[in-house]
């Protein structure tokens, strides 16, 4: 057993280390050269790997090839190179214990004070549709290993993982070494660096691979011939999507001013790959806020549920205007937003306007007039955002251009986490709606209808909506039960409601909150059916001679 007895107090003491020995090992070679540079007038000892060593020799620079300190060659396509004794070793030696330092010369291994990493590229090849077995060669192992060996043995060994901390380790070196303070430092940013790495794997894996190994495992029961009746209740076959863990990726992207109200305080967190609001570019404006990040986020996903030029106009997350551009318009993403707009010009005021078009400057001429937070848009024309960056506060969002929903949400509860499949469902045409009062409708209301259900799926439960032409002209939205929405529809489109189409994400419980809809002279109907007092509220519909259709889908959205 070895004795953890002291070293001596001339090396115990010290909280700065002198760099003498430093092992490199990237695959990002931005800085390289400088550092190396650097190094070499510090006289520090350069041990490298591969095309690290390459690129440093090719500058003129001295250094040691790995496979000279471990004795045996970069081997199997450059899996195993610094896997070794001869290098570990002298990356995890506590030189605060005699009993190591012993160890270290009687091995006849040197230590090493500096370990400079960054792995493979796994991230950057995932997302580049590259095959499955080239991702996979991505996985670093030995990597990995370097960096938690070094930063574990931080009280003896400074760890880099970014080209951006280089300069910190230049500056320590002119200051005679680096300091404990800044290993420490050092440490914790290279183990957020090896957790988010194994988080990439793991989520690339629960995407890939699983769904891989469920499709064979489904293959290989269709062609069994074995008996498997035994031991029915031991099956555990689980086909649902969801994984048995969620590797959930994110890094800290900016602190907020606060959160919903000011006495909270907030920040946005980030994933690799980014498609959504999150990544947007600000062009312009004050600091985006949470509230402005949710209500954005609502109105991009009402705006992008449509194909045709469309505008949504949020409050407080929930849509206060949602049009199509009118036909044959001569500036289309104007029109969506003056139709829009029109729906509830009060509320309106100070909301959130998403577009699923280039912002053209007949548009942005609309809104210089209108006091508004936020727009966020795929684009804008240049002199839009001229006209556009004379208002001082209005935020301007540019989404990027690979803008995807997630195929998975998820919601935080008190210990634990809701994890659902995004409301991806695509098909708002009327063809497999069953009419079940009154007669066909026209053209014209068909497509009203359609658009009416379209927009509800973005309104918050319990949601109705009433639309004219492509455009809504009152919303009900987020009421503990539907007859209050019902009223506030009504309420809110005016004498607009008479002649318009209703659209309901549930089905009616009671005949009553379709009767406020039909007093106000409502044309036609949609909504899922399905309730046990449907006969009554589909008598309610045909005694008043209005059109009604089931989808037999609702749309609940919390």
């Amino acid at each position: 057993m070895i004795a953890h007895t002291s070293a001596p107090s001339s090396y115990r003491n010290r909280d700065q280390i002198v760099i003498e020995r430093a092992l490199i090992s990237v695959s990002d070679k931005t800085g390289l050269l400088e550092l190396a540079a650097a190094l070499t007038t510090g006289g520090v000892e350069i041990v490298s790997t591969g095309s690290t060593a390459a690129t440093i020799r090719a500058a003129g620079y001295d250094v040691t090839d790995v496979f000279s300190v471990t004795g045996f060659p970069e081997s199997l396509d450059g899996r195993v190179k610094t896997l070794h004794p001869g290098v570990h070793a002298g990356i995890l030696a506590d030189l605060r214990l005699e009993a190591h330092e012993a160890q270290l010369t009687e091995l006849g291994i040197k230590a090493f004070q500096l370990v400079v990493v960054n792995l493979y590229p796994f991230v950057e090849t995932a997302l580049s549709d590259a095959e499955p077995a080239d991702v996979i060669e991505q996985i670093d192992i030995g990597g990995p290993a370097l960096v938690r060996a070094s930063a574990k043995n931080h009280a003896n060994v400074a760890i880099v993982v970014d080209p951006v901390n280089y300069g910190e380790i230049i500056e320590a070196m002119a200051a005679g070494g680096s300091t404990l303070k800044l290993r420490q430092k050092l440490a914790s940013l290279a183990f957020e660096h090896t957790a988010d790495y194994d988080l990439s794997v793991s989520a690339w894996f629960t995407e890939n691979v699983y769904d891989q190994w469920q499709d064979d495992t489904e293959a290989l029961d269709e062609d069994a011939t074995f008996d498997d009746d035994d031991d029915d209740d031991d099956d555990d076959d689980d086909e649902s999507p969801f994984p048995e863990g969620l590797g959930i990726e994110v890094t800290r992207d900016a602190i907020l001013r606060y959160g919903e109200n000011s006495h909270q305080a907030a920040a946005l967190y980030v994933g690799d790959g980014g498609r959504g609001i999150a990544q947007a570019r600000q062009l312009h404006g004050k600091e985006m806020s949470y509230n402005n990040y949710v209500d954005a986020d609502a109105a991009v996903r009402a705006a992008f549920d449509f194909s045709e030029p469309a505008v949504a106009i949020v409050k407080h997350a929930n849509p206060c205007g949602i049009a199509i551009a009118k036909p044959n318009a001569p500036d289309p993403i104007a029109s969506a937003h003056l139709r829009a707009h029109a729906c509830d010009p009060i509320s309106a005021f100070g909301g959130v306007i998403a577009a699923n078009r280039v912002v053209t400057l007949g548009m942005a001429e609309t809104i210089s007039e209108i006091f508004t937070e936020v727009l966020v848009a795929p684009g804008f024309e240049p002199s839009a955002v001229e006209l556009l960056t004379k208002k001082k506060n209005i935020r301007l969002l540019e989404l990027p251009a690979d803008y995807e929903r997630s195929s998975l949400e998820l919601h935080q509860i008190s210990g634990g986490l809701l994890v659902q499949e995004t409301d991806s469902f695509e098909d708002f045409s009327s063809n497999g709606w069953t009419l079940v009062a009154g007669p066909e409708v026209d053209a014209a209301t068909r497509a009203d209808l359609e658009f009416a259900w379209k927009s509800c799926r973005s309104v918050k439960s319990n949601a109705i909506l009433l639309a004219h032409a492509g455009a809504s002209v009152g919303v009900g939205m987020g009421q503990v039960n539907r007859v209050d929405s019902c009223h506030l529809a009504v309420s809110r489109a005016g004498e607009r409601a008479a002649g318009s189409v209703a659209a309901s994400d549930a089905f009616f419980p009671f005949a009553d909150g379709l009767e406020v809809l039909l007093d106000a002279g409502i044309a036609a109907v949609v909504q899922p059916g399905g309730s046990v007092r449907d006969p009554e509220v589909i008598a309610a519909a045909t005694a008043a001679g209005v059109s009604m259709y089931f989808t037999g889908e609702r749309h609940f959205f919390h």
